[in-house]
């Protein structure tokens, strides 16, 4: 199969959009951007369509897909939201819809097995891409994991989808790089005894601060064996070819003799103690100088994957500091370098 790419500039991203939402229609899979990351999209009725995605992707059929939609208007169509929780919902859905906010809910009938791999609760969300917008309201909703291999560095840009998925897919629209550059936040919406409960099951550019407002935040337990509530959650995830090996502190780092290593630092700053603690073979900086979390986040996956083609052994990793977008950012690489006992 022959893998096109379609630009979408400001110019003429309805017409790409169009030419998507022609491939979908016909049941095909096709790779669009949100401000999140690149997302392989199928009809979310579709369970043919569907199942071409985890064809494509490699992506076990436990591990559930996030369905699109075009605005909380569509939300009664892939769930069925009790009546304890509609208020809150619906005050998650103003203030983060559209968005980088991922609500897990108890399902509707008519969502496909496939999508939610069997479980009874679908993962929604409304993007706030032009194209994935035009393509939830034109088309319905629209399941669409990130478009890379099963448990691979998320792609941010087009280049980075045609690497992962040349020859899988017919069509790639290249929005540009992502606004975001890391997943949607994930929460599970339950009633609580006194406010609402919302699960954390996945950090991301909507924060636990920022969620605190609308309930009772509870970070989500360990994934038991391989029964994720919603994507991106295992343990093992966002892991580039090489290992990553992640330290609190630079000197807990002993470079082994005749072994090459990167680094992904955080501001490229001496003081932090990890650039002079070896010798690196490239060295990629998130977010020169100061260290914006925000700058850092747009950044990490396509730094991620810039050192895994340098050909080294293994990338070390700086922390970042484990609050608000820094949560997120950890949370991808602790399980980038979750490497299993």
């Amino acid at each position: 199969m022959q893998t096109r790419v379609e630009i979408a500039d400001f110019e003429n991203w309805k017409a790409a959009a169009g030419e998507a939402a022609r491939l979908l229609a016909a049941g095909e899979v096709v790779a669009v951007p949100t401000e999140t990351v690149y997302g392989l999209a199928a009809i979310a009725f579709n369970t043919d369509a569907v199942a071409r995605v985890f064809e494509v992707k490699e992506r076990p059929s436990f591990d559930p897909l996030i369905v699109h939609i075009s605005g909380i208007r569509d939300l009664g169509r892939v769930a069925v939201v009790p009546e304890g929780i509609q208020k809150v919902v619906r005050e998650l859905g103003k203030a983060f819809w559209p968005g980088p906010l991922t609500l897990v809910l108890p399902r509707h009938d008519d969502v496909p097995d496939l999508v939610t791999s069997g479980l009874p609760t679908v993962a929604v969300r409304v993007s706030n891409h032009e194209v994935m917008r035009y393509l939830t309201k034109e088309l319905g909703p629209i399941a669409a994991p990130s478009a890379n291999r099963f448990g691979r560095i998320s792609p941010t840009s087009a280049s980075a989808v045609r690497k992962e998925l040349e020859g899988r897919i017919p069509l790639i629209i290249d929005g540009g790089a992502c606004s975001d550059g890391l997943e949607s936040t994930i929460v599970a919406v339950e009633e609580g005894e006194k406010r609402p409960t919302l699960r954390l099951l996945r950090p991301g550019p909507v924060t636990r601060e920022e969620l605190r407002k609308f309930g009772r935040v509870v970070k989500a337990g360990p994934v038991t064996g391989n029964r994720p509530e919603a994507p991106g959650t295992l343990e093992s995830h966002y892991a580039p070819g090489v290992p990553v090996l992640l330290f609190d502190r630079p000197e807990e780092f002993e470079p082994e003799e005749g072994r090459n290593y990167a680094l992904l630092s955080y501001r490229g700053d001496p003081k932090d103690g990890y650039l002079e603690r070896h010798e690196w073979s490239r060295v990629e900086v998130l977010s020169p100088g100061k260290g914006k979390l925000a700058e850092a986040a747009v950044r990490f996956f396509h730094s991620l994957r810039v050192l895994d083609t340098e050909g080294v052994d293994a990338i070390v990793a700086e922390p970042v500091s484990d609050v608000g977008l820094g949560s997120a950012i950890m949370d991808r690489l602790r399980r980038a370098a979750f490497r299993g006992s």
